[in-house]
């Protein structure tokens, strides 16, 4: 493959992965860009070390090996051919990641975008974790919350995932805010005829905010590469809610903000757990441990 990207995966992952004999060795990596701070790598590992397994989980970090956007095909095609069981895909290649897989799980079909490839004898399949996996933190977090009127920022592949999931959370009206309007729109289109009147494109932030319960945050501002907040914080006030889906830096400026206001408040921690919960089960077939993989995150910090 061109410039050696089937070798560069397998050089990454020929030290854990010479040192496995005897036990069953399970292959994954993350694929995204700014992900060094990542501890994802860490819950499957120390989960599979739990279940007997011997896995090594590599970071493709695009932005630490040079590689430009046109080169995810190349990618997902190497790891493939070097063995891979399959690779977890973030910021920002979740929507762009479909066309590189043979078939979608239903979920993944429904969102329109993966964040999980599992390598199979069927091929390449794209699934989608990140919206069970807010869903799950979220039941667990904001328990009893108002959801008559959420915004949420972020119309990207884990935008489409969260406003899933809100919408199976109950949410009577969804607000859709971006920077690319065109995203945001496209985004309402596919996902109105399953939620009919209960999703809508938001062109002014400030008068959705003023209507809102809640706010969610998923797009990447907030993260080290990405610092500040979506939207001017100007406009939370303490009866908002505010849910994050970014986890690096745990405390983002926007839950710095809201819990100074006293707002109830979810981090984007519980999301990144509960998806690699669901994405380490694709990939071993075993169950994983809710409270394991919480602590394998906690540790990894």
């Amino acid at each position: 493959m061109a410039d050696g990207v089937v070798d560069l995966l397998r050089e990454m992952a020929a030290p854990r992965a010479a040192a496995a004999s005897g036990v069953r060795r399970v292959l994954v990596g993350l694929v995204g860009r700014a992900i060094q701070a990542s501890r994802t790598p860490a819950m499957h590992e120390r989960e599979a070390t739990r279940h007997g397994l011997d896995c090594t989980y590599v970071l493709i970090d695009f932005d630490r090996l040079g590689l430009a956007d046109d080169r995810l095909g190349d990618v997902v095609a190497a790891a493939a051919e070097c063995g891979f069981d399959g690779l977890n895909v973030t910021h920002p290649f979740k929507q762009a990641a479909i066309g590189h897989v043979d078939a979608l799980a239903p979920e993944a079909e429904a969102i329109g975008a993966i964040n999980t490839i599992v390598f199979g004898e069927a091929g390449r399949t794209g699934h989608n974790t990140d919206s069970w996996g807010f869903s799950e933190s979220f039941r667990e977090g904001l328990p009893g919350v108002r959801l008559d009127r959420v915004v949420q920022f972020g119309a990207g592949g884990a935008g489409a995932a969260v406003a899933c999931a809100l919408m199976g959370l109950g949410v009577d009206a969804l607000a859709i805010v971006d920077s690319d309007t065109a995203r945001a729109d496209q985004l309402v289109r596919r996902m109105a005829p399953r939620f009919a009147g209960r999703i809508e494109l938001a062109r002014d932030a400030a008068s959705a905010l003023a209507a809102a319960d809640g706010i969610v945050n998923a797009t990447p501002v907030g993260m080290a590469k990405y610092p500040g907040m979506s939207f001017d914080a100007r406009h939370l006030t303490p009866r908002h809610w505010v849910a994050e889906i970014v986890y690096f830096p745990e405390e983002t400026e926007l839950l710095r903000c809201a819990r100074a206001l006293g707002c109830r408040t979810l981090a984007g921690a519980g999301m990144a757990i509960f998806q690699a919960v669901r994405a380490f089960e694709l990939f071993t077939g075993r169950t994983a441990d809710r409270r394991a993989m919480a602590s394998h995150f906690e540790a990894a910090a």
